[in-house]
């Protein structure tokens, strides 16, 4: 689990919500009830809403959920520890051939597809190929899901502009009842404050934060593809070993190579 996501969106609700409660006489639990206004929230999460099922298909519009759990789920594994399994199965493949492949464990489901399909005996370029292909839907359905999230960066605060509005039109058709003014006031401040925390600290954050996890993914799925290819070709483990370091940081090589 990604704690930094939850930690993050945890401390940016308790700070919001402390500086609500905080009066002139210390902290008025009683001061939230004045940041709750229904029409408000009918307008900027009914409006955000409304637009994701006119922008996309039901599938993506509720695919929206599994998109924000994978901000928080997302486990991919350690470039170092991919590089030295391929440098093992590079040593496995030269000694006793691809073969052999066959009765070894491999967990990361990709990386165990491509090994398959050496020791099936598949062209190099046949194998690149295919993976590729994999790797490049792979970015389109993340692609997708940041889409979802974009859209409700931009919705949200243009509804809480709509709302500000609409609570204006109110104001201002009924000046001559003093009582209408409070409500059409809250209408009007509050959709700007609802759509400006939706976009700000749930949506910007977690879009930035899938396109982090994608690309890391990515990249790890592109260093997969770089050990397949050599194990396929028959290089040496060494010489693979060495082309797959220029995939991490300096300090991942530092860390494998004081580790191996």
């Amino acid at each position: 689990m990604d704690i930094n996501t939850l930690v993050g969106l945890l401390l940016g609700t308790f700070f919001i919500i402390l500086a609500i409660m905080l009066g002139e006489s210390g902290i008025q639990p009683e001061n939230l009830l004045l940041f709750w206004n229904a029409p408000s929230v009918l307008i900027v999460f009914g409006g955000t809403i409304s637009t994701l099922f006119i922008r996309y298909t039901i599938k993506d519009t509720f695919g929206v959920f599994g998109i924000v759990k994978h901000t928080f789920f997302f486990n991919i594994p350690n470039a170092p520890e991919v590089i030295k399994e391929f440098v093992q199965l590079a040593q496995i493949a030269r000694k006793d051939g691809l073969l052999a492949l066959e009765r070894v464990t491999i967990e990361d489901p990709f990386m165990s597809k491509g090994i398959n399909y050496c020791v099936d005996g598949a062209e190099t370029d046949q194998i690149k190929g295919i993976l590729m292909k994999e790797i490049q839907y792979m970015k389109a359905r993340h692609e997708a899901g940041m889409n979802v999230l974009k859209a409700i960066e931009v919705s949200a605060p243009a509804f809480g502009m709509i709302g500000t509005l609409v609570g204006l039109v109110n104001m201002l058709a009924n000046m001559s009842d003093p009582k209408s003014i409070g409500p059409a006031m809250a209408v009007a401040i509050l959709t700007t404050l609802y759509g400006a925390v939706i976009a700000n600290l749930f949506a910007i954050p977690l879009k930035d934060k899938l396109e982090d996890h994608s690309g890391s993914e990515f990249d790890l799925k592109l260093l997969m593809i770089e050990g397949i290819v050599g194990i396929n070709r028959g290089e040496n483990p060494r010489m693979l070993e060495e082309a797959l370091y220029s995939f991490v940081s300096p300090s991942e090589r530092e860390s494998l190579q004081m580790n191996s």
